[in-house]
C-alpha cells in the first residue's frame, strides 16, 4: 500500500530497483570498522570516512531492519566496551555513541534499548556521565539521546531506588541529591531541549514515572508540572513550541505505558487542560499531532481494558482455506454476538469525558496534516474498541458523515482511514457495509480541482487501505453482495487514476481481495497483468492493460463510463488524450455500446460550456469514430451504417459550432484547435461521406487559417499543434481532393500548392515551418505535375542565406524535401514535374548536402545542429529510396561527399549528432536491399566498421566513437572531412569528449611517425583546414589548440631534419594573419604555437622569436603577461635558443617584470629581449591622420 500522506503528481517513470537481502550481509567489514574507532577518532578526515561508511552500510536495512537483529548484541557491546573504558577520550566516546545513535535509528529505538546492558551497576555510571554532558552541544546531541535511553533500561531495575542512596547527608553537613530525583530533574531538563533528545527524555518519563516507588512520590508532582507547562506556555515562539512538544510528547507516552488504576485519578485534569488549551487549533503541526495522541490516551484510561463482544471476528485467515472450496465451514467459524454478550456489555456506565475525547478525535480526522489524521484514525479504532455496540454505531455514523460533499478532501481522508481501522479492528459491522460501501466506492474516484491541479490521491489511496482492510476483516459471504462493485472501482483505480501511488495501492488491495476473499471475478487472470508494477506505467495501463481487463464483461461499461464521466474532462491535458486513446481501444469490447450510448454523450460535451470536457470529448469523438470505421472493415459495414445519423450530423457541425462560438480564440482555442485538427484526420481515415460537402472547403480554410496564426500560440503547444495540423492536412488530402480517376482536381491542386510554396515566403518563421511540413505531407496525386514548383520553392528556403531566426524552417524545409521525394518515388525516364529522376536529383542532392554544413548559432547553442541532422535523415532516406529503384543516376561524387559529409559528423562535440551522423553512416554502409553504389573504400570502411558494429558500437559513448571514426584518417577520400570533424572535438571544452578524441588522433599520428609521406600528407591537410577556416572561429580556435597539441607530443619531429621546413613557414604565415585579431582565446592560442614551432631548426625560429617579442607589446596587457609566461616556459625546454651566458638573465627578466604596466615602460624591457637574442627590435609605426575633405 502506498503511504498515506502521497500527494498529487504526474506520472512517475523511475523503474522501482528492489534491494531485497537475506542476511547481514557486511557483517565482517562492520566488526572490523567498529574495531577501528580508536585509530580514526582523532582525525577529522578519518573519522568522518569511518562514520559515512558505517552509515551508508546501516541504510541499505532500512526496509529490512530486523536482518540486524543477531548481530545487535555483539555490535552494542563493543561499542560500549569503548565507552565504558576511563581511558576512553571524549571523541572516542561520542563517535562511539554517534555509532549507536545510527543503529537505533534504523532499527528503531524500541528494539534497540533492549540491547543496553541494564544491570544496578550500570544505573550510576551512566547517570553520572549523562550528567556531565552539556544539553547546549549541537556536535554531541547523539550521546545524550543515547544516554537517555540507556537510563530509560537501567532505571527498571526491580529495588527500590532508595536502596542505592545510603547516607544522603555528606561530610560538609549539606544532603546530597537522590538517585530519584537526579533522575527526574534530568528528564525534566531534557524535555524542553531543541534536539532529538528531548524525545528520548519523554520514553525515560514514561519509564521512570511507572515504576512503583516513583509513582508514589513523584507522579502527581510531574503532572502538576506538566499541566502547569502547558497552560502557561505559549504556542506562538519557536521555544515554547519546543517546551510544550516534549511536555505534551512526555504525557502521552506516560498515559500509553503506565496503568489505569495509576493515572486514572489525573485523566480528569489533563483533559481539562488540554480543552482549555485548544490545542487542535494551533498552527504546529507536531502539537496537534501529540495533544491528539494524548487525547486518545485518556480515553483509553476512562474506559476498561476490554474486548467488545460484539466486534466482527473472522474464523480463518488462512489463504488456502479462502481458496478451498470449503468455504461452507469456514463461515460456520465467524462469530456474531450473541444476547448474553449483549446484556454484559451493557453493565458498565461511560463516562461523560469519553464524549469529549472522541469529539476532539473526529475534529483531529479533518486536520490538514496528515500524521493528525493518521493519529486520529487510530486512536478512534482503539477507543472505539472499548465502546458498547450502540455507541460505536453512533461514532460510525460519525464518520461517514465526513465522507460527504460538503467535507474537505482533509475529511475524506481522515475518515476513509478510521473507517479502515475499524474494519481491520473488526468494528465495522456487516450490517454497515450497505452504507460504507458506496461512499468508499465514491472515495476511489475523489478529485477535486484546485486552481491548475487537483486534491484527493490521499482520499482514493486511504479508500485503496479501507478496501485492503475489508478483505482481511469479512467473510466472503459478507462481501459477496458488494463484490462487483469493489472489484470494478479498484480495477478503475488501478488502471485509471492519475498517481501511480493510486494505481498501485488499488492493484495492492485487489490483491488483496482476490487472495482473501477469492469472489472477484477473474481475479487470477487480472493480477498476473495488472500487478504492483505493471500498473506503474501510465500508457500502459489506459493502452494495454485496460484493454485487456475489459475483455471480462463484468468490467467492460464500468470502465467505459469511468472514462467518460471522470477522465474525458480531467484537468490535465494528457488524461484527457490518454482517456480519448483508451476508448478507441475499448470499441472493439463494446461496439454497439459505444456506437448507441457513448458517442451521443461525447458529441453533447463537445460543445458544452466545459473547455476541459469539450476538449476531451472532441478527441474522443474522434478515436471512437475511427474505431468503429476499423471494426466496419471487419464486416463490410461503413461508419455511417454503425452510428445514428443525428450522430453524423453532430460530427460535422462540430467545427462551424466552436467557429459561430469563436471558441478557436485565446488560451481555449490552443487545445480546440489541436482537437479538431484530430477530428478532421480521424473523421477523414474513417471515409466519412462528406466529399464535395462545403464543410470540405470549411476544414481546408481552418487548416490554413492554423497555419497562419501558429505564431500567436504558446510555446509549449506549438509543435504539438503543428503536428496535429499537418496530419490533419495529410488525411483531408487523401481522402477528399482526389478524383474518380485518381488524379488531383487542377483547381484545388494549384490552389494548395501555390498557397504552401508562397507560405515560404512568410515573414513568419511558423508560418515557413508549416508550409514546408504542409508541402512534404500532400498525397502524389496533388505533387504530381508540380514536383518542380514545390522543390524550387523548399530548395531555394534552405540555399538563400538565412538569419538564425530561421533555422527552424529549414529543417523543416529539408524534411519536406525527402518527403516529397519518397512520396513520388524515382522514374528514371519519367518527367522532372512528376517524378524523381536524372534531371532533378542532382539538385536535391546539392540543397541536402549544403544544409548538412549547417553552424547557425544563437543564444540557444548550435541550432544548426537541427538542420544538419535532419539533412542526414533526409540523404538517407533519399539515397535508399534511389538505390532500390534507380541506383545508376547516383554520381560517385554525390556519394563520396555524402559518405564524407557523415563521417565529419560523425567525429565532432555534440554527442547526439555525432550519434546519428554513426547510425545513419553504418545504416548506408551495411545496407544490401538495397545496396548503396560508389560508397569511397567500402571494403577498407566494412574492415574498420564490421557488421555487429550496427547494434554494439554506441556512438553516444566518446570512449567508444572516437576510437573508430579516427581509424578513417588513413583513408584519403574520407581524410580531410574526418580530421576537420576530429579539429572541432579534440579543440573542444568537454573534458571526456576532449581526452578520447585527443587520444585517437594521437594514436593514429603515433602509428605514421616513421611514414614520412603519410606524416606530409597529414600536415598537407592540416594546413588545408586551417587555410579554408582561417576566419572561421568555429573551426580555427579548435584547431589551433589541436595543433599546439599534436606540437607538445612532438607529432612532427621528423620535419627537424630538414631546416625550415615548408609546413613550418606555412603555419607560422597563417598565426601571423590571426595575429591581428582582438580575440584573447585566440591570441594566447596563437602564442602557444609560436613557443611551440620553437622545436624547428631554422631562419623560422627566428621569425618565431620576431612574433613573440612583438606581442610582449600588444596593446592588451593579459595578451602580455601570458606571451612572458609561455616564453619562460619555452625557453626552459628550448635553451639553445638564446646564449647559455644570457639565459638566467632572459628568464630573470620576462618573471620580474610586470608586462601590465604602460606600454612604454614594458617597450624598454621588450627591447632588452629583442637586443640578447639577436632580433631586429620592432618599430612603432605612426598611424596616419586621415586627410581632411
Amino acid at each position: 500500500m502506498a503511504s498515506p500522506d502521497s500527494g498529487d503528481g504526474g506520472e512517475s517513470d523511475v523503474t522501482l530497483a528492489a534491494c531485497v537481502f537475506d542476511s547481514f550481509n557486511e557483517s565482517d567489514e562492520t566488526r572490523t570498522l567498529i574495531a577501528s574507532l580508536p585509530e580514526v577518532h582523532e582525525g577529522m578526515e578519518t573519522r568522518e570516512t569511518a562514520e559515512q561508511r558505517f552509515l551508508v552500510i546501516m541504510n541499505r536495512y532500512q526496509d529490512q531492519p530486523h536482518l540486524l537483529d543477531p548481530h545487535l548484541e555483539w555490535m552494542v557491546n563493543m561499542i560500549l566496551d569503548f565507552v565504558k573504558n576511563e581511558q576512553s577520550p571524549s571523541s572516542l566516546v561520542h563517535l562511539g555513541f554517534r555509532f549507536l545513535y545510527i543503529i537505533s535509528k534504523v532499527r528503531g529505538y524500541k528494539i534497540f534499548m533492549h540491547q543496553l546492558p541494564h544491570e544496578v551497576a550500570d544505573l550510576q555510571p551512566v547517570l553520572d556521565l549523562l550528567s556531565k554532558q552539556d544539553s547546549t552541544d549541537t556536535e554531541t546531541w547523539e550521546t545524550r539521546y543515547i544516554l537517555l535511553l540507556w537510563l530509560s533500561m537501567t532505571c527498571l531495575i526491580p529495588f527500590d531506588l532508595s536502596r542505592l542512596d545510603g547516607h544522603l547527608d555528606s561530610d560538609g553537613g549539606s544532603t546530597r541529591e537522590s538517585t530519584m530525583d537526579r533522575i527526574l530533574n534530568i528528564a525534566k531538563s531534557y524535555l524542553v531541549v531543541s534536539s532529538k533528545p528531548r524525545d528520548a527524555a519523554a520514553v525515560l518519563v514514561s519509564k521512570f514515572m511507572t515504576r512503583p516507588d516513583v509513582k508514589q512520590k513523584c507522579l502527581g508532582d510531574f503532572l502538576d508540572w506538566s499541566l502547569c507547562i502547558i497552560s502557561q506556555t505559549s504556542d506562538q515562539s519557536l521555544t515554547d513550541v519546543r517546551v510544550l512538544d516534549g511536555a505534551l510528547q512526555s504525557l502521552a507516552k506516560l498515559f500509553k505505558h503506565g496503568k489505569r488504576d495509576d493515572l486514572l485519578q489525573y485523566a480528569p485534569t489533563v483533559l481539562q487542560c488540554l480543552e482549555q488549551k485548544h490545542l487542535l487549533e494551533s498552527s504546529e503541526a507536531i502539537l496537534r499531532k501529540f495533544s491528539v495522541k494524548l487525547m486518545q490516551r485518556l480515553g483509553l484510561n476512562f474506559l476498561k481494558p476490554r474486548l467488545a463482544a460484539w466486534r466482527y471476528q473472522r474464523g480463518s485467515r488462512s489463504l488456502a482455506a479462502n481458496l478451498s472450496m470449503s468455504q461452507t465451514a469456514v463461515t460456520a467459524d465467524a462469530v456474531t454476538p450473541h444476547a448474553d454478550t449483549r446484556e454484559q456489555e451493557e453493565d458498565f456506565d461511560i463516562p461523560e469525558e469519553v464524549e469529549t475525547v472522541i469529539e476532539h478525535l473526529l475534529v483531529g480526522l479533518k486536520d490538514k496534516e496528515t500524521v493528525v489524521r493518521w493519529s486520529a484514525a487510530k486512536g478512534i479504532g482503539r477507543v472505539t474498541g472499548r465502546l458498547p455496540k450502540e455507541l460505536a454505531d453512533e461514532v460510525v455514523g460519525s464518520l461517514l458523515d465526513c465522507l460527504s460533499f460538503q467535507e474537505t478532501d482533509n475529511a475524506w481522508h481522515g475518515g476513509c482511514l478510521a473507517l479502515a481501522e475499524l474494519g481491520r479492528r473488526g468494528l465495522l459491522l456487516p450490517s454497515r457495509l450497505t452504507d460504507v460501501v458506496p461512499l468508499i466506492i465514491k472515495s476511489l474516484i475523489y478529485d477535486e480541482k484546485r486552481g491548475a491541479c487537483s486534491v484527493g490521491s490521499t482520499v482514493r489511496d486511504a479508500a485503496c487501505y479501507v478496501c485492503w482492510s475489508f478483505a482481511r476483516a469479512y467473510e466472503p459471504t459478507e462481501l459477496q453482495p458488494f463484490v462487483t462493485q469493489i472489484a470494478s472501482a479498484l480495477l478503475i483505480t488501478a488502471v485509471f487514476d492519475r498517481n501511480v501511488n493510486c494505481r498501485r495501492a488499488a492493484s495492492a488491495a485487489f490483491q488483496e481481495n482476490v487472495g482473501r476473499q477469492g469472489t472477484f471475478p477473474h481475479g487470477i487472470d487480472i493480477l498476473t497483468a495488472a500487478d504492483y508494477y505493471a500498473v506503474g506505467n501510465l500508457n500502459s495501463c489506459y493502452l494495454n492493460i485496460s484493454v485487456y481487463i475489459a475483455s471480462f464483461p463484468e468490467y467492460t461499461n464500468a470502465m467505459i463510463d469511468h472514462l467518460i464521466a471522470m477522465k474525458i474532462n480531467h484537468w490535465d491535458s494528457v488524461i484527457r488524450e490518454l482517456a480519448s486513446k483508451a476508448l478507441h481501444h475499448l470499441t472493439p469490447q463494446a461496439p454497439d455500446y459505444m456506437a448507441t450510448t457513448v458517442l451521443p454523450k461525447l458529441l453533447t460535451m463537445a460543445v458544452g460550456i466545459d473547455l476541459h470536457g469539450r476538449h476531451g470529448a472532441i478527441l474522443a469523438c474522434a478515436e471512437v469514430t475511427h474505431a468503429l470505421y476499423k471494426l466496419g472493415l471487419q464486416t463490410n459495414r461503413t461508419v455511417v451504417d454503425m452510428i445514428s445519423s443525428e450522430c453524423v450530423d453532430a460530427l460535422k457541425n462540430i467545427h462551424q459550432n466552436l467557429h459561430n462560438r469563436k471558441q478557436y480564440r485565446g488560451f481555449g482555442g490552443e487545445l480546440m484547435r489541436p482537437a479538431v485538427c484530430s477530428l478532421i484526420e480521424k473523421l477523414s481515415l474513417s471515409k466519412m461521406p462528406f466529399k464535395n460537402d462545403p464543410l470540405i472547403a470549411e476544414w481546408q480554410q481552418f487548416i490554413d487559417d492554423t497555419i497562419r496564426t501558429l505564431h500567436l500560440v504558446s510555446s509549449g503547444v506549438k509543435d504539438s499543434m503543428m503536428d496535429a495540423v499537418i496530419a490533419a492536412l495529410s488525411a483531408l488530402c487523401e481522402e477528399y481532393y482526389q478524383t474518380q480517376s485518381g488524379q488531383a482536381d487542377p483547381q484545388i491542386q494549384d490552389a494548395l500548392v501555390s498557397r504552401y510554396v508562397d507560405g515560404l515566403k512568410s515573414p513568419q518563421i511558423l508560418m515557413r515551418c508549416g508550409s514546408a511540413l504542409a508541402l512534404g505531407c500532400l498525397p502524389r496525386f496533388i505533387i504530381s505535375g508540380k514536383l518542380e514548383q514545390i522543390l524550387e520553392g523548399l530548395q531555394q528556403m534552405c540555399t538563400v542565406t538565412q538569419e538564425a531566426s530561421f533555422t527552424e524552417a529549414r529543417r523543416d524545409a529539408v524534411k519536406a524535401i525527402s518527403q516529397v521525394c519518397v512520396t513520388v518515388g524515382v522514374c528514371v525516364q519519367g518527367s522532372p514535374d512528376s517524378a524523381l529522376c536524372g534531371e532533378n536529383v542532382a539538385g536535391v542532392y546539392d540543397t541536402l548536402l549544403k544544409n548538412i554544413n549547417d553552424y547557425t548559432t544563437d543564444s540557444r547553442g548550435d541550432i544548426g545542429a537541427w538542420v544538419r541532422e535532419a539533412a542526414m535523415t533526409s540523404l538517407m532516406d533519399v539515397t535508399l529510396l534511389v538505390a532500390s529503384t534507380a541506383p545508376e543516376i547516383l554520381s560517385s561524387d554525390q556519394m563520396r561527399c555524402m559518405m564524407c559529409g557523415l563521417a565529419k559528423q560523425a567525429a565532432e562535440k555534440i554527442d547526439r549528432s555525432r550519434a546519428h551522423a554513426g547510425n545513419i553512416f553504418l545504416r548506408l554502409l551495411h545496407s544490401t536491399e538495397p545496396a548503396v553504389p560508389h560508397i569511397p573504400h567500402r571494403e577498407e570502411v566494412l574492415a574498420i566498421f564490421p557488421v555487429e558494429t550496427i547494434t554494439s558500437l554506441n556512438w553516444n559513448a566518446s570512449s567508444q566513437s572516437f576510437h573508430y571514426i579516427s581509424q578513417l584518417l588513413g583513408l584519403p577520400q574520407y581524410h580531410y572531412h574526418t580530421l576537420l570533424g576530429l579539429t572541432v572535438s579534440v579543440g573542444g571544452i568537454t573534458e571526456s569528449t576532449v581526452n578520447f578524441s585527443s587520444q585517437s588522433l594521437l594514436n593514429y599520428l603515433k602509428g605514421i611517425q616513421d611514414d614520412s609521406v603519410a606524416l606530409t600528407q597529414f600536415g598537407d591537410t592540416l594546413l588545408s583546414i586551417f587555410r579554408d577556416n582561417l576566419h572561421n572561429d568555429r573551426v580555427n580556435i579548435p584547431f589551433l589548440k589541436m595543433l599546439n597539441l599534436l606540437l607538445t607530443n612532438g607529432c612532427f619531429e621528423i620535419f627537424n631534419t630538414q631546416e625550415n621546413h615548408q609546413f613550418c613557414v606555412d603555419i607560422l604565415d597563417l598565426c601571423k594573419e590571426l595575429r591581428k585579431s582582438k580575440d584573447v582565446t585566440k591570441l594566447n592560442a596563437c602564442i602557444a604555437i609560436f613557443c611551440g614551432l620553437m622545436q624547428f631548426q631554422g631562419e623560422v625560429r627566428k621569425k618565431v622569436l620576431s612574433q613573440l617579442l612583438m606581442l610582449l607589446c600588444h596593446y592588451f596587457p593579459v595578451v602580455r603577461r601570458s606571451t612572458a609566461s609561455q616564453m619562460y616556459e619555452m625557453l626552459l625546454i628550448h635553451d639553445d635558443v638564446v646564449d647559455p651566458e644570457l639565459l638566467d638573465d632572459v628568464l630573470t627578466l620576462l618573471s620580474d617584470t610586470d608586462w601590465g604596466n604602460d606600454l612604454d615602460t614594458v617597450r624598454v624591457h621588450r627591447n632588452q629581449l629583442c637586443d640578447w637574442f639577436g632580433i631586429c627590435r620592432p618599430r612603432v609605426v605612426a598611424k596616419n591622420p586621415v586627410p581632411g575633405p
